[in-house]
């Protein structure tokens, strides 16, 4: 499994609904956190190895009603 960090920037007042749906639906999503700045999610996702990024990005977190742009962090490496 490969975690994938995407940034999603929502419709003005639509961020939990835009939450909800993604824990609900998105059986890859970890973790979300609301956060402050240009975006408003933080969504931590866990994919299969042979899962492809940008798919997964394009076709299940983007297609969300309520989502406007998103920005997505390709990990390395984990430290403890």
């Amino acid at each position: 499994m490969k975690p994938v960090f995407v940034m999603v920037k929502c419709e003005l007042g639509k961020a939990y609904e835009v939450a909800d749906r993604a824990v609900e639906t998105i059986e890859q999503v970890s973790e979300i956190y609301s956060t402050s700045g240009q975006y408003d999610l933080l969504i931590k996702a866990y994919l299969d190895n042979d899962q492809d990024t940008g798919h997964f990005v394009n076709d299940q977190l983007q297609t969300l009603p309520g989502v406007r742009d998103t920005f997505t962090i390709i990990t390395f490496k984990a430290f403890s």
